[in-house]
């Protein structure tokens, strides 16, 4: 074969390669309002960047006949590319082969390069639209599976791990995305469950749709297994790209530095009239966050998902952090389950990849009631704890009204190696509000008076004592919990400098296999 043939043959193979299961396949995925596996690829990577690996592997079945027919590079794309000049691995499932579904050569693919990536120290980034597994080849797409998973595992706190559902997500597939740092979905057309409507109804005799049982809105609001949504796959993509930018490559780079012209010193006066002369009113902690951040931008995370906790990411000074807030607005800010889980979650995050943590305190405790403790209120507000105390990240809490109780100890106090505490003149630390505590301290001489004006008279009296007493900041910056108490106005530099000064901590874990967190 001649030189200029062989090359004509290259191309030619490329070429085929590029159009996946087929030019009517791909015509199909449009009509669906869905894009294509190469067309994500393009739209997440830097233009021209993407080098793609393992562009001619085929299938090695010939169960059913499979040997008849395959394709080359079989159901995924995968390479690696930039995001804004940082480089990036990323895999995309491809729908118009086989409907994306993973056999044993999908699985080597995929497989070498999240290798790669652990040893060159770059994200993973996984673009599914899958079938799930193939089942022509049995048990060799389950050993995929497992390969795959056993990577996620390794990857985890080494390098971030991001996956996008742009599609069907079923069965054993899921795994892979739910053993990743965050999941993103596209509000249409994407789904995940473990068991589809007709394997419930068969089973339970529930009537379900694909919607309710697993679209993009149930994981972002009930479930919490997706951490953002877009309401389109471009939206989505668009996201990817953001997020990168707040996050290190791995774990032994430090956060991202994003120049700014916003002063450090910048004050903000609207702060300093922000929280209401009555305990009991609602203000929204976003106000705040976006207030003492770099240009208002803040980045929530499962934004949908437990409300009465924030966590996002910010720049602050220039550099990537990590923001936790409890938020009046939303249940008064109590903790349950799903935000304590939620807020533990991120802040393992942030810990594994060198993220400084700032946290924003108004907590009135933790929501009582037997459906919390009969769904494990404990240990779900053990794992915050948890979170909390083994950070080894710089970690700066301002509390800026109530810190009551055990949600006030979980919530970044300083007994938990938290590096500075500040609070506003408007905290209040103590053990409990001033009616519960003055119903438990003098519950007998109440019940001795049976005036009601004297009652209501002797429990204002003692309310007051309390409050001046234990419900300020000064009691606990008497006994240097709190380092200072600060103007509000004057929040953003006090936290910027103090995290500029922890840039150089140190701080070590006793030696240990791992920890066993509270799961």
């Amino acid at each position: 074969m001649a030189f200029e043939e062989k090359i004509k043959e290259l191309l030619d193979k490329r070429n085929q390669a590029k159009m996946g299961g087929g030019q009517k396949r791909i015509d199909k995925q449009h009509e669906q309002g869905k894009l294509t596996a190469r067309e994500r690829i393009a739209l997440l990577l830097d233009e021209g960047s993407f080098e793609e690996t393992d562009m001619f592997l085929t299938h090695r079945c010939t169960n059913f006949n499979m040997q008849k027919e395959s394709f080359l590079g079989d159901g995924v794309v995968t390479g690696h590319g930039t995001i804004e000049g940082r480089l990036v691995y990323v895999f995309s499932f491809d729908f118009t082969v086989f409907a994306g579904s993973l056999s044993e050569t999908v699985s080597l693919k995929i497989c070498k390069i999240m290798d790669q990536a652990m040893k060159v120290g770059a994200p993973v980034i996984g673009l599914n639209d899958s079938g799930g597994a193939r089942i022509q080849e049995g048990c060799n797409s389950l050993a995929g599976y497992a390969e795959i998973f056993e990577r996620n595992i390794m990857a985890s706190g080494v390098v971030p791990q991001i996956s996008a559902i742009f599609g069907p997500c079923a069965g054993g597939s899921v795994y892979s995305p739910a053993l990743t740092d965050f999941i993103f979905m596209s509000k249409e057309n994407s789904y995940m469950f473990l068991t589809g409507p007709k394997v419930v109804k068969t089973v339970t005799g529930e009537d379900v749709t694909v919607d309710k049982l697993g679209g993009a809105m149930v994981h972002a609001t009930k479930s919490g297994v997706a951490h953002f949504v877009g309401e389109t796959e471009e939206a989505t993509i668009e996201q990817i790209r953001e997020l990168i930018s707040y996050i290190p490559s791995n774990n032994m780079e430090d956060a991202p530095v994003c120049p700014t012209d916003d002063p450090v010193e910048r004050m903000e006066d609207s702060l300093n009239q922000i929280i209401p002369d009555n305990p009991n009113m609602a203000y929204d902690v976003k106000d705040i966050i976006r207030a003492i951040v770099d240009d208002g931008r803040f980045m929530e995370v499962h934004e949908k998902f437990a409300p009465n906790i924030v966590v996002g990411f910010a720049h602050m000074g220039g550099t990537s952090v990590g923001v936790v807030a409890n938020q009046p607005k939303a249940m008064a800010g109590v903790l349950d389950c799903n935000a304590s889980r939620k807020g533990a979650r991120f802040v393992r995050f942030c810990d594994a990849f060198n993220i400084p943590i700032v946290t924003l305190v108004d907590v009135p405790g933790f929501l009582p009631g037997t459906g919390q403790e009969y769904a494990g209120v404990i240990d779900h507000g053990a794992k915050l704890l948890f979170a909390y105390g083994e950070a080894t990240v710089p970690k700066v809490t301002v509390t800026l009204r109530k810190s009551y109780g055990g949600s006030h100890i979980v919530m970044g106090c300083k007994q938990l190696r938290n590096d500075v505490n500040y609070a506003w003149p408007t905290a209040q630390i103590a053990v409990m509000g001033a009616s519960g505590a003055t119903e438990v301290l003098h519950g007998r001489a109440l019940k001795e008076i049976t005036d009601p004006e004297e009652k209501a008279k002797f429990i204002a009296e003692k309310e007051k004592e309390y409050n001046d007493q234990f419900c300020n900041p000064y009691n606990a910056a008497k006994y240097g919990y709190i380092d200072d108490v600060i103007e509000p106005r004057n929040t953003r530099f006090r936290v910027i400098r103090a995290l500029r000064t922890l840039a150089t901590k140190k701080d070590s874990m006793p030696m240990k296999k791992h920890s066993n967190i509270p799961l």
